[in-house]
């Protein structure tokens, strides 16, 4: 199956899922916990600047989880709750 096909394949799934249509498809929910972003960064051994880049945020969002303004959601919540698994992660897969 060509990539083409394959996306194709899954938005016609989606589509149908969404008329109520497809008993075979299942919807996985995750609970992610909320996470101490600077306990997170202070455990990695990283400074905000470095900590941030390495994730791919911009300090002023970094400083605005760390202070408790805002909180991490999505993707980012998830990569933090990987770090906080296993600090290293980033630097392992990334380098």
């Amino acid at each position: 199956m060509s990539a083409f096909e394959s996306i194709k394949q899954g938005l016609e799934e989606a589509k149908a899922f969404s008329k109520g249509q497809g008993a075979d498809a299942r919807v996985h929910e995750i609970a992610v916990p909320a996470i101490d972003v600077a306990e997170v960064r202070a455990a990695t051994g990283l400074s905000q600047a470095e900590f941030a880049r390495s994730i791919g945020v911009a300090k002023g969002t970094l400083l605005n989880w760390e202070h408790g303004r805002r909180s991490p959601t999505g993707p980012a919540q998830v990569l933090l709750a990987l770090i906080s698994k296993k600090p290293s992660v980033v630097q392992e897969f990334l380098k």
